[in-house]
């Protein structure tokens, strides 16, 4: 009985070495990413680099494992860097929020009934399926409804998987063709202190805790966003956390949106690829007519407004929005807005689907 046992703790300290092995693997993979993104001057580097080359292996066919917990540490600095870009002066600007939360919502539910049309008429999925796929950066919920019999598990996650890798890809190379990236972005580059970044790092996990326990969507970029901007308009903290840190936030991130796909089977990835494309051209294309109308009537930038519209998952927008250098309080804001009205009216429309067959 005592050898059994010896084997049995040698069999799972050897699984955890080999866990362990993988991770350090697919993060030097997602870290080298990074840095050839970095180096070739491409825009939001760090994020970008890493989704593309975490993704890429995956396609290969070699496994990658980015855990949870390592991405909730990424949120966690881009939430601390997006809280960076709230002040106090923001309340003049609540009309202006107000006019382009309208529109975006408009914007919002247009993008996804069109999206789900043309993935129901030329893709013939299922009304439910095909308005699963096309929420925009509700991956969890839509998800969650489809393993409910709501719809096909394996389209939804196929789509909405490359949905984020499309729009995370592409978005900040359209916006740099554009010439369109914005300043200095938050806080006028200055740089936390050590023991300020300590303290907002304590106080975001903590936060983030609550915030998970509440079911918001993205607690730890919530949580350390919200201490963030808590900090910068009671002017107790100004700056952002130090850029070695922030890389290194956008990288994991990256890779753990990037090895996403070791999990879904090339097979499935080529067999949805033309839905994906189309779906996210027409939500894409839905959400840039609602970003100059919003331009036209508010005076922002353009690319500014359509990083903010952009049917993407919440984390990656934002953190684009960030390394473009646009306002990081408006383009987060918009997309929790998103995320939070998608929660509200997504079942509502599927059941709808459901109840017509």
């Amino acid at each position: 009985m005592h050898h059994f046992y010896i084997l049995g703790a040698a069999l799972s300290q050897s699984t955890r070495f080999s866990k362990a092995i993988l991770i350090a693997k697919s993060l030097l993979i997602g870290l080298a990413g990074s840095a050839i993104a970095y180096a070739l001057n491409l825009p939001a580097a760090p994020l970008l680099g890493a989704m593309l080359a975490t993704a890429i292996i995956s396609w290969a066919g070699q496994k990658m494992s980015v855990p949870e917990q390592l991405r909730n540490v990424g949120l966690l600095v881009i939430g601390l860097s997006l809280g960076s870009g709230f002040t106090a002066d923001m309340i003049n600007d609540a009309q202006q929020f107000a006019v382009s939360l309208g529109l975006l919502s408009i914007s919002i539910v247009l993008s996804m009934l069109a999206s789900s049309w043309i993935l129901a008429r030329f893709w013939k999925q299922s009304s439910s399926t095909a308005l699963l796929s096309s929420a925009p950066g509700t991956l969890s919920l839509a998800l969650a409804m489809a393993a409910e019999g709501k719809g096909d598990s394996t389209t939804v996650i196929c789509l909405q998987s490359m949905r984020l890798l499309m729009l995370a890809a592409f978005l900040p190379l359209l916006v740099s063709f554009m010439g369109a990236e914005g300043g200095a972005g938050a806080a006028g580059g200055q740089v936390f202190g050590w023991d300020v970044l300590a303290i907002l790092t304590v106080l975001g996990v903590l936060l983030a805790f609550v915030f998970g326990r509440l079911n918001l969507p993205a607690p730890f970029l919530l949580g350390g966003m919200a201490v963030s901007a808590i900090a910068h308009i009671g002017e107790w903290a100004h700056g952002l956390p130090p850029f070695a840190i922030i890389f290194v936030g956008f990288a994991l991130v990256g890779a753990a949106s990037g090895a996403r796909f070791a999990n879904i089977a090339r097979v499935d990835l080529v067999k949805n690829l033309g839905a994906a494309f189309a779906s996210v051209a027409v939500a894409a294309l839905v959400s840039a007519m609602f970003a100059i109308l919003a331009s036209a009537l508010l005076g922002l930038p353009i690319a500014q407004i359509w990083v903010a519209y952009a049917p993407g998952g919440v984390e990656a927008m934002a953190a684009i929005g960030l390394a473009l250098g646009f306002d990081p309080a408006f383009v987060a804001l918009h997309h929790l807005f998103r995320i939070s009205l998608l929660i509200l009216i997504l079942p509502i429309f599927v059941n709808l689907a459901a109840a017509r067959g």
